[in-house]
């Protein structure tokens, strides 16, 4: 046999083996494991951290290894508004991540940090089985995010000089609102409003720049806000501040994996909702319980003084948001149901 034909015959022999050996590979495993990547503003010991972690492991153990995680906490990986042009890139697989946020891009999404639109955890949670949640879920996949597992965080009022129970307190305060609606809201009441991150408000304090403050009951703990705040109005029973913060998906990065592999991700988010809503109940407790402990006058809520701050978000917030966004009013109404 003549030298190169005889090199033409090996040559053919392995390549093959080699497409014979890919595609057993590929049939019965994945040649490579993906490592996805997820990024989180909040801390190692939040339990929103916990939350992804185990979503992770979960998913990892479900996929026997195929789909791995490396989780980035305390926005190591992006800046907390970073994260959502990061998904829309594929640059970042998955969030802990605030709707609001991308609330600059996609105004619809004001609708999950609106006063009064909730007020306590299981009224969000119940979103995702009520059309303002399908709504919601559907505006984030056409925006490129997926929900997985819902998370609704409560707020409470930190002030300091006086408490702040009803609407007319906020008159004449520096106040840290925590939302575009929030500002218009307390902005009609009378107060001066000052924007800026949740990071940031231990020193406005310190410094005077700010007499009250809105922000999670997770915020106002791992921030230490107690050393700095006088009056506190927990969150425990009800809460004028609620913000959706789930756990979702980059639509690229969804597209990228197999059907069995989404079918996962989806149980697995599921799942994970028990775990959400527990969480956000315990920590709405245990604001209550670590202000009371350092010396801060806590009040509890009433569903009174709940309902007279509902009335005026409508009138404020929320009428504002109707005549801003054009989907405002269907998405307001479909909430209020």
């Amino acid at each position: 046999m003549h030298p190169k034909e005889s090199g033409r015959r090996g040559l053919a022999m392995l390549v093959a083996v080699l497409v014979g050996v890919g595609i057993f590979i590929s049939a019965d495993c994945p040649v490579m494991a993906a490592e996805l990547k997820i990024s989180h503003q909040f801390a190692e010991s939040d339990a929103r951290h916990d939350l992804a972690v185990q979503f992770a492991e979960k998913v990892q153990k479900a996929t026997a290894g195929a789909v791995t995680f490396k989780v980035y906490p305390s926005s190591a990986l992006f800046k907390p508004g970073a994260q959502y042009e990061a998904m829309l890139k594929g640059a970042l697989d998955m969030s802990v991540f605030p709707l609001a946020y991308a609330s600059g891009k996609v105004p619809e999404f004001e609708i999950t940090l609106m006063p009064c639109i909730i007020s306590d955890v299981d009224g969000g949670m119940a979103w995702r089985n009520k059309e303002i949640g399908r709504r919601v879920a559907k505006i984030c996949e056409d925006k490129g995010m997926k929900i997985l597992t819902w998370l609704w965080y409560g707020g409470g009022i930190g002030s300091r000089g006086k408490p702040v129970i009803l609407p007319a307190d906020a008159a004449q305060l520096k106040f840290r609102a925590a939302g575009k609606m929030f500002e218009t809201m307390l902005n009609a009441q009378g107060a001066s409003i000052t924007s800026m991150a949740s990071s940031e408000i231990y020193m406005a304090f310190q410094t005077r720049v700010l007499d009250a403050c809105l922000t999670s009951a997770e915020s106002f703990i791992s921030f230490r806000l107690y050393e700095q705040l006088e009056y506190f109005n927990t969150p425990e029973n009800y809460a004028i501040w609620y913000m959706c913060e789930p756990l979702v998906v980059s639509m690229k990065t969804w597209a990228s994996l197999s059907p069995d592999q989404q079918k996962i991700f989806e149980k697995v988010g599921l799942e994970m909702e028990k775990k959400a809503r527990d969480d956000a109940v315990a920590a709405n407790k245990e604001v209550t319980k670590v202000f009371t402990e350092k010396g801060v006058k806590v009040h509890v809520m009433t569903k009174e003084e709940w309902q007279a701050w509902e009335k005026v978000a409508r009138d404020t917030a929320w009428k504002a948001f109707a005549q801003a966004v054009p989907a405002g009013k269907e998405l307001l109404d479909l909430a209020s149901k």
